[in-house]
This record gives C-alpha cells, sequence and structure tokens, in this order.
C-alpha cells in the first residue's frame, strides 16, 4: 500500500536534486550524490539509492531530505525499524515535511506500534486533513489498536473521499464486524438465553457456510418467539441455500401470515413456486410486489420466467425488454440472463433474427463478465503475493 503513496510523493524526490544546492552548499559531489540517489530510489534500485543517501547524510547531516528519503527506500525494503527512525529525524530537523508523518505512521504500524502510528498519523492529518491515505492508515492503526469505533469514523471519511477504493472498503467492513462482534458480545453476557443469541449465531453460522447449525439455532430462537417477524424469513433462507424448496416455501408462507404485506417474502415465496413449477402462483404474488416496486428489475426478472412457464411467450418478452431496458439498475447476471432468456424465447417462436441478436449479446456481457473475473483472480494473486513478501521482510 506505502507503494501508491511513495508515487504521489515522487515529483518531491524529482525536484529534491534541483533544490539541494540552492538550500545548501553549492559542492558539485553532493548535488551529484543526491541526484545519483534519487534516480535510484525512482527506478527502484534500492540498494543503491539507500547507499547514496546514506553518503549525503554523512556529508551534511543538518539536511533533512535525505533522511526522509533514505526512510522512503527503507519502507520499501520492508526495514520498518530504520524507516521510523530515517522519519524521525527528517521531522526533528523540520517539524513541517511534507508527507513525513504519514510515512513515519505507516512505519510504526508495520512495527506494531499503533498507538504511536495513531499520534504521527493523527499530526499528519493536521496539516492535511483531507488526505486519504493518511485516514486510511490511521483507520488501520486505530482497528488494531483495539479502538473499532474510532476505526470506522476515519475510514468512512476516507471512503467519502474516495468511494470506490477497495482497500479502504475493506478495512472499513472488518471495523464495523468488530464493532458489531463486541456488541454481540455484550448481548450474550446481558442475557445468554435470549432467542436474540439464537439469531445472532445463526447468522454467523450461515454466513460460515454452516447452514445446518444455522437451521437449528434460528429454530430454537423461533421457539421462544414464533410469531417475530423476520424469523420464518430468516430461516426460509437458509432452507433455500440447502435446497430444502418444500420447507423454504413453509416459512415463507409462515412469514406472509405474520407480516401480509413483507414484499421480500412474497418475492421469494415466488421464486420458489418457479423453481417447483407453480408459476400462476408466483405470477399472482410477483404482481403484488410490482405494485409497491415497479422499478424492481429482479421482480420483472422473474416475472417473465413464471410468465414463460406458464406459455405466455409475448408477456414474457416483454417483461424481459424491461429488464434490458433499465440495464443500468439490474445486476448483471440478470441483465445476462435476461438475453439468454430472449434468446430461446424468439428461437421457439421461430424469430431467428430477433434470437441471433439477443444471443450475441448474451455472449458478449458473458464475455466480459469472464475477462473481469479473470482480473479479479490476478488481483487476488498479486495481493496474496505481496502479502507474503512482506511476511519474509518481517521475518
Amino acid at each position: 500500500m506505502f507503494r501508491g503513496c511513495v508515487a504521489k510523493l515522487s515529483v518531491l524526490v524529482a525536484g529534491l536534486a534541483a533544490l539541494a544546492p540552492g538550500l545548501f552548499s553549492a559542492q558539485e559531489d553532493f548535488q551529484s550524490r543526491f541526484q545519483h540517489a534519487s534516480e535510484a530510489l525512482r527506478d527502484g534500485r534500492l540498494d543503491a539509492a539507500a547507499e547514496e543517501f546514506s553518503k549525503c547524510i554523512s556529508a551534511e547531516p543538518d539536511f533533512p531530505q535525505s533522511y526522509f528519503n533514505l526512510g522512503l527506500v527503507r519502507l520499501q525494503q520492508g526495514r520498518w525499524d530504520d524507516a521510523a527512525i530515517q522519519f524521525a529525524t527528517a521531522l526533528k530537523l523540520k517539524p513541517d515535511l511534507r508527507g513525513a508523518e504519514l510515512f513515519e505512521g505507516m512505519a510504526l504500524y508495520r512495527l506494531n506500534r499503533y498507538a504511536d502510528a495513531v499520534k504521527s498519523l493523527n499530526r499528519a492529518l493536521e496539516a492535511q486533513p483531507s488526505d486519504v491515505q493518511a485516514l486510511m492508515w490511521l483507520g488501520m492503526a486505530e482497528l488494531d489498536a483495539g479502538d473499532a469505533e474510532a476505526a470506522a469514523a476515519s475510514l468512512q471519511k476516507a471512503a467519502d473521499i474516495k468511494p470506490g477504493d477497495v482497500d479502504i472498503l475493506y478495512h472499513l467492513g472488518q471495523a464495523y464486524m468488530q464493532m458489531s462482534k463486541r456488541t454481540y458480545a455484550r448481548m450474550y453476557h446481558a442475557d445468554p438465553k435470549s432467542w436474540r443469541v439464537h439469531q445472532v449465531l445463526a447468522q454467523s453460522f450461515r454466513e460460515a457456510d454452516r447452514l445446518e447449525d444455522a437451521a437449528k439455532e434460528m429454530r430454537l430462537a423461533m421457539e421462544a418467539r414464533p410469531s417475530e417477524p423476520g424469523l420464518h424469513q430468516q430461516l426460509g433462507d437458509i432452507y433455500w441455500e440447502q435446497n430444502h424448496l418444500d420447507l423454504a416455501q413453509a416459512e415463507f408462507e409462515s412469514e406472509l401470515k405474520i407480516d401480509p404485506q413483507n414484499p421480500t417474502a412474497m418475492y421469494d415465496l415466488a421464486t420458489v413456486n418457479i423453481e417447483r413449477s407453480h408459476p400462476d402462483v408466483a405470477v399472482a404474488l410477483l404482481r403484488r410486489v410490482l405494485k409497491d416496486h415497479p422499478e424492481s428489475t429482479d421482480v420483472h426478472f422473474e416475472l417473465a420466467r413464471a410468465e414463460a412457464q406458464l406459455g405466455q411467450a409475448e408477456a414474457a418478452i416483454e417483461e424481459f425488454k424491461s429488464v434490458i431496458q433499465n440495464a443500468s439498475a439490474a445486476q448483471p447476471e440478470v441483465l445476462r440472463q435476461s438475453y439468454w432468456q430472449l434468446s430461446q424465447l424468439y428461437r421457439r417462436m421461430q424469430h431467428p433474427e430477433e434470437s441471433r441478436l439477443a444471443l450475441n449479446s448474451f455472449r458478449r456481457l458473458k464475455q466480459q463478465a469472464d475477462v473481469e473475473q479473470d482480473q479479479k483472480l490476478q488481483e487476488r494473486l498479486r495481493h496474496s503475493t505481496d502479502i507474503e513478501a512482506q511476511g519474509d521482510h518481517n521475518q
């Protein structure tokens, strides 16, 4: 992660060689050495850069940028302790040195000195309150220091500034997860026999893909609160994941008896009926949902499937077209399947050209999805490799 921050300061590094003679003496050997060191840092020749910056420090021990740049080198080498020392020295010589407190905080975080990292990063944010990298690393340090609430606040600020950053969102999710776990632990100690405890355990088991245990805990919650809204819905969802469609259907029906206007239960009950080849029941339920949620592409998609099962091809085609016309609101898989279903309906209706066009659109979207999936896989592999490399440095 710190590599991205280093790149942000490349302009500063590049300009230091030009600034050094003006700040200090006009000695050509110092200027040349600083230039060579800066070039080595930019080119990734870290050992050469470290050697040259060390010589610069020996020649001009009061020049803060030499310590700063040597700290950048040590960060990239995974020598966190030395990096922290170099940034601290640079800050003693020049307390307002741009970026030094951010990188000092990053080095301290890598050393597991979370409280010290928080102090450095907060000082960095005093100078630049909207520095996304400082906010993210502050949130990470606060999280590992055990202050999930503060971490969530810092990371949320970073996410507001840079909404699409997956690293920020990952750490923000971790902060909220820790907050949830602590809340659940307090709840358990307050009343370990509460039906809410069984509900939380069921959710936890479901997330861990322990569906049998999840169903057991949810049934225990329902024994205590058989008329509690939402419990039958959650148990039905678990049964659905287990492919126990008859049990899932019974739970969704029970949920609607408790909460007759629950659109989620109606939708889920409809999809179960489609899978169980009861499209007439599904159509009636889905049309009820559409009265209050006419914009839902998921509902239009399932209604089209039900109508296709009933042999109402023209009606189904119109519903699939509705999904396609609202492509920006549709889930990628729903959009792809809409084109696929259209191609099959048109083929059965002996409309070969329409079928071909729909099939081509399906294939194009499928190819895009495959490419994106491969890119995500490669990114995960690179991330895993980076983590292993950092672990080797720590050793």
